[in-house]
């Protein structure tokens, strides 16, 4: 079993789930805003449950995995952000990689907490898994993300169609 870190940075505790967060991660996910590039459709409570264990559970196999961002001032859930290996049926394929992701609350959009929240996710994989190939598969319509995805340094691989959407696939 591996230990999930706790990492900080000026705003945000990128920290390891904790069962209480699981009320505010359900809200999240049943959010149209925030599934809008995500499937397009909100998550009722037991598919956020089994979302939810996923991540948890992603990190005893991998070693890597998502992290719940914790607002440093409020001490508010605000969303994930981190890896994962899906194992998606894709091609190009992204298996065998750390596909990062996010999600924020709405409350949380464009205030650059998923820049900062990926950027220390990324520092600690650089350290952690040097040679690592890191990923992001991103709806073509998600503006912002592709904007975070640019700026912490993805470029654009292919382009492809995922679950019926057009997404970009990116490396860096």
């Amino acid at each position: 079993m591996h230990t999930v870190p706790t990492l900080e940075t000026t705003r945000l505790i990128l920290r390891p789930y904790r069962r209480d967060d699981f009320p505010a991660y359900a809200s999240l996910f049943a959010d149209p805003q925030v599934v809008r590039f995500i499937g397009g459709v909100p998550f009722s409570r037991e598919q956020a449950w089994t979302r939810f264990l996923r991540q948890v559970g992603m990190w005893h196999y991998f070693g890597f995995g998502f992290f719940a961002l914790q607002d440093k001032e409020s001490g508010a859930f605000i969303g994930e952000a981190g890896f994962h290996d899906l194992h998606r049926v894709i091609q190009p394929s992204l298996e065998g990689t750390m596909e990062t992701g996010w999600a924020l609350s709405p409350a949380a959009h464009g205030r650059g907490y998923a820049t900062e929240a990926v950027s220390a996710a990324l520092k600690w994989s650089e350290r952690t898994y040097p040679k690592a190939c890191r990923t992001c598969l991103i709806d073509l319509g998600n503006i912002a993300s592709l904007r975070v995805a640019a700026k912490l340094g993805f470029r654009e691989t292919a382009r492809t169609v995922y679950h019926g959407a057009q997404v970009v696939l990116c490396e860096r």
